[in-house]
């Protein structure tokens, strides 16, 4: 059985440039120097993204990003291992991360890798590769771990208001909801539930769909994508549905939720500032998914934002949504375009600015004794 308490932040300590590290989730206090960079690397099952930023206050300003389709996860769902072509194809974008982080002088970072190195028999023979051939040393971080990033990195743009909120994140090899407690600087995780299903898993395991597929045969394939999502979740949806309610919130973080919100506002190309914080009623995005699932692969690589890249993936990110708004049934859906690399970068900044605070209080009492 899943473990289901809360996600426990583990035991560790902050990493330099190509060390994996933990931090607080208190606010950062204005004690850095104005040029002083930290990054964020998230290798996922589809995706390898940095984010690069200094302090401003209690926020942060990015100065540099990075974001590339990897597809590490492409075939383990078949085989229980990476394979090579997805590991050159990862390595040879966490090569393009290592030279930025040189070139803007981090001063601290944080790089984790995610559900397909969980689950791959060789992803720790992975690691030392990336280590080796890179100098970024990754960290296999929990489903636990990484639902708390989540949260951490976009909670902030959850609709105002005061009843219970959910918050979640369709990856490429899981997905993770967390039930929130709003209040305080960070929200407290009441209950939380990760599956490893996401657009990557999901669509490898039900099969690749084909362009000469008839309407019946598309019909049939995601309502068998329902039918897995809904039952690895039935046991998370009877322990949340009590906290049902008028005044219910939802959150999304993913590409999926994002490409449906670019689809939904009809933008010619993506535009972050146009979706990040966007707030969209969920029939719509429901509608949008419907649709989206019923258009043959060669229909959606024409649509603008979802494209070749998508187009294979999409269907899987839109029976996924379409599970989470059965389990908790917001009216309307946020759409966020932040998550891991952000709660890394809140985390490594804020354990940065206690242990400035420790070492001036230290400073202050020699100075006293």
């Amino acid at each position: 059985m899943a473990d289901h308490s809360p996600p426990q932040r583990p035991q560790q300590t902050v990493g330099q440039v190509e060390h994996g590290g933990e931090a607080s989730e208190a606010r950062p206090a204005p004690h850095y120097h104005p040029r002083q960079a930290y990054a964020a690397i998230d290798l996922g099952t589809n995706n390898c993204r940095l984010l690069i930023a200094r302090p401003a206050s209690a926020n942060f300003v990015v100065v540099d990003a990075f974001s590339r389709v990897v597809r590490l996860g492409e075939g383990l769902a078949q085989t229980g291992r990476l394979s090579e072509a997805a590991m050159d194809r990862a390595v040879g974008a966490l090569r393009i991360c290592a030279d930025k982080l040189r070139r803007r002088n981090v001063h601290l970072a944080r790089s984790v890798a995610t559900e397909a190195c969980r689950r791959a028999t060789n992803g720790e023979a992975f690691i030392e590769r990336v280590r080796r051939e890179t100098g970024i040393a990754l960290d296999i971080i929990s489903a636990q771990e990484e639902a708390r990033l989540a949260v951490l990195g976009c909670h902030i743009l959850l609709e105002d208001g005061i009843g219970p909120a959910m918050i979640f994140d369709i990856g490429g090899g899981s997905t993770e909801l967390v039930l929130i407690e709003p209040g305080g600087p960070v929200p407290r995780i009441v209950d939380w539930q990760s599956v490893p299903w996401g657009v990557v898993s999901l669509t490898e395991t039900v099969g690749h769909e084909h362009d000469e597929d008839d309407e019946a045969a598309r019909a049939a394939r995601y309502a068998e994508m329902r039918r897995i999502v809904a039952d690895s979740f039935a046991e998370f949806a009877g322990r949340v549905a009590e906290h049902h309610g008028p005044d219910i919130r939802l959150l999304g973080t993913s590409g999926t939720v994002t490409t449906l919100a670019s689809v939904h506002l009809e933008l010619p190309a993506y535009d972050r500032k146009a979706v990040d914080g966007l707030i969209v009623p969920a029939e719509s995005m429901r509608d949008i998914s419907s649709r989206l699932a019923g258009m043959s692969p060669a229909e959606r690589r024409t649509l603008p934002c979802i494209g070749q890249e998508r187009a294979d993936l999409v269907v899987a990110g839109c029976a996924i949504l379409e599970s989470i708004l059965d389990i908790w049934p917001a009216s309307r859906l946020g759409v966020a375009d932040r998550g891991i690399r952000e709660g890394i970068l809140r985390s490594l900044m804020a354990a940065e600015a206690e242990g400035l605070q420790a070492r001036a209080s230290l400073k202050r009492a020699r100075a006293d004794g």
